[in-house]
């Protein structure tokens, strides 16, 4: 607008006009958040990701007892898990999606090896995590898209409804080439996950995998967060320019 050649009763209404607009969006926002737990913020994994001794990403083990996977999937992942253990100890690790500077996509990006931030804002949930700079957007009471338009993505497509103080999200449509703990899974495999604060500054997150085509049982743990006011997300680059990848798929470091 081109408050220059306005005349002051107008200057003045137009004023109004506008901060009657901005109070409207604010008490919507307070309207549609109201009642709900505030996880907004900043969070770290509580305990730490990194079990007692573990140092380096591929040493992390996956949550619980792993997944129940059908056969030959069963035996097909404990032989890439040994074979990724053997050229971890023998000093030359395999090739990964980090090692590509590639998103870690869902569910992997929740388990925060560096901080996650939650913005929480009407209408959606959005996930910013510091490692790669990867952004997750959780959609609040919005259908999921037909399966033809439901493209797939590092992500998969998030659809959340609070439950009370719960807040339950369901996420579909993960890339096949996506990988937890490299656990092989099908088109059909959903991610539900359940937020809550136990509390005021801890969060619990449930998450089950549920996956027809290759598991026997859901995938079911628990990652909890604390929250942590003071910490700043810092810019991630993933730039691994002393990162060599080899023809037989193994990472060594040197100057490229």
């Amino acid at each position: 607008m081109d408050f220059k050649n306005i005349t002051r009763p107008a200057l003045a209404l137009a004023i109004c006009l506008m901060w009657m607009a901005d109070t409207a969006l604010a008490d919507s926002a307070t309207a549609r958040t109201k009642g709900q737990p505030n996880i907004t913020g900043v969070w770290e994994r509580y305990p730490s990701p990194f079990p007692e001794g573990v140092t380096a990403f591929d040493d992390i083990p996956p949550p619980g007892n792993g997944p129940d996977l059908k056969e030959p999937y069963a035996s097909q992942w404990r032989a890439q898990e040994a074979k990724r253990k053997a050229a971890l100890d023998a000093g030359t690790p395999l090739v990964d999606a980090s090692t590509r500077c590639l998103p870690e996509g869902m569910p992997t990006i929740m388990q925060a090896i560096y901080p996650i931030q939650i913005l929480q804002t009407p209408g959606q949930i959005t996930v910013l995590a510091e490692l790669f700079m990867q952004t997750r957007r959780v959609y609040l009471d919005q259908p999921f898209p037909a399966p033809d338009d439901l493209a797939p993505s590092y992500y998969g497509f998030s659809s959340a409804h609070w439950h009370g103080t719960t807040l339950v999200v369901e996420t579909r449509g993960i890339r096949k080439d996506i990988q937890f703990f490299e656990i092989p899974h099908g088109d059909a495999m959903t991610i539900a996950e359940h937020y809550r604060l136990i509390k005021p500054n801890r969060l619990r997150v449930d998450i089950s995998i549920e996956d027809p085509e290759y598991l026997n049982t859901p995938y079911s743990f628990t990652y909890e967060y604390k929250r942590n006011d003071k910490y700043r997300i810092s810019e991630y680059v993933c730039d691994h320019r002393l990162d060599v990848i080899n023809s037989d798929g193994t990472v060594s470091l040197g100057v490229k």
